[in-house]
């Protein structure tokens, strides 16, 4: 499996796209604003086909460009439920905002939970809940290779913010704890912005949570 990280849209939010070449196939981690065009080359380059979008939590930043993968590829939509609101009529969160950003409504075909595992590319991909930057907030865990997609969660040296609607900083320290800490140290952590970092990393210097 490649990971391509891809920033894009109008505050660089990190899109993950996943590809298998052996089986010419490929899932997207968040589509943020402008996404489509950037990950068709990719996609062209490896002859793969994406068909799968999972959406971390349902921040405009994280899904202004769902609907426009979708139409492209069909690709299925996979998404916690706490969030429904924000995917599906994400209007509410030009409220948020107090300005219409362009946002388009995202059809989700499977809800998941805390707990769940998914099968990406022959591996097992456990679903772990971590609410307080936003109520649907997960993680998507490949346990064998090590690799975490926590979104908005914890990024390396901070964490997401909590003064949104839905968002709250005792939650989301209990959701660190016990939710990321508690992953193998050396799992690589790609957040919805900026580097990636590791576990132990987190939990020795982040100043936020402390472990």
């Amino acid at each position: 499996m490649k990971v391509h990280s891809i920033p894009s849209g109008m505050i660089q939010t990190n899109a993950y796209l996943l590809v298998d070449e052996g089986r010419a196939e490929a899932i997207l981690i968040d589509a943020p604003g402008e996404i489509w065009p950037k990950i068709k080359g990719v996609l062209d380059a490896f002859g793969a086909r994406l068909t799968e979008l999972w959406i971390t939590h349902g921040h405009w930043d994280h899904t202004q460009g769902g609907a426009e993968v979708v139409r492209e590829t069909g690709a299925k939509v996979v998404a916690h439920p706490a969030d429904r609101p924000l995917i599906e009529t994400p209007e509410i969160m030009e409220g948020f905002m107090g300005e219409k950003l362009g946002l388009e409504g995202i059809t989700v075909d499977q809800w998941i939970e805390g707990g769940e595992v998914l099968s990406a590319f022959g591996e097992d991909v456990e679903i772990r809940h971590v609410p307080g930057h936003c109520p649907g907030n997960v993680l998507f865990w490949f346990s064998r290779s090590n690799q975490a997609f926590v979104g908005d969660a914890i990024f390396a040296g901070s964490v997401g913010r909590t003064d949104l609607p839905g968002g709250s900083f005792e939650t989301l320290a209990q959701s660190i704890r016990e939710q990321i800490y508690t992953l193998p140290d050396h799992t690589v952590l790609h957040p919805g912005h900026g580097p990636a970092t590791k576990v132990e990393i987190e939990k020795q210097h982040n100043p936020h949570v402390p472990a």
